[in-house]
């Protein structure tokens, strides 16, 4: 095993996807998204989109705690429906939201076992 990193170009060379300008995106980073959450029936594409970004997040430093202003943001959603996505992700089993008080983020939990979906 080295220590030498391999960009992403490398790994897919001998598959059957293309991705162009994969180092430049794998040099801002990528976030995986199980696969059972992306073929759910259940959930909305702006739930899997939320889930994705809370993923992204939390990758960075294993938890995250984004306000729902940055999530919106990011999303290029309005804050209420961020609400929306979240209250569906906390339905589905998916995410678990620790309230820290008023003007405090949140700090989400997500499940990333395929049980419920």
């Amino acid at each position: 095993m080295t220590d030498d990193p391999v960009s992403i170009g490398k790994i897919l060379k001998d598959k059957n996807i293309i991705l162009k300008g994969a180092d430049a995106a794998t040099a801002r980073g990528f976030t995986q998204v199980p696969n059972f959450l992306l073929k759910s029936k259940k959930l909305s594409s702006g739930d899997k989109m939320t889930f994705a970004m809370l993923l992204s997040y939390a990758w960075q430093n294993d938890f995250c705690f984004p306000g729902q202003e940055r999530l919106a943001v990011d999303l290029g959603v309005s804050d209420r429906s961020v609400r929306t996505h979240l209250k569906s992700l906390e339905a589905n089993g998916l995410l678990a939201i620790q309230r820290r008080g008023q003007g405090k983020t949140n700090i989400y939990e997500l499940n990333l076992s395929p049980g419920r979906v």
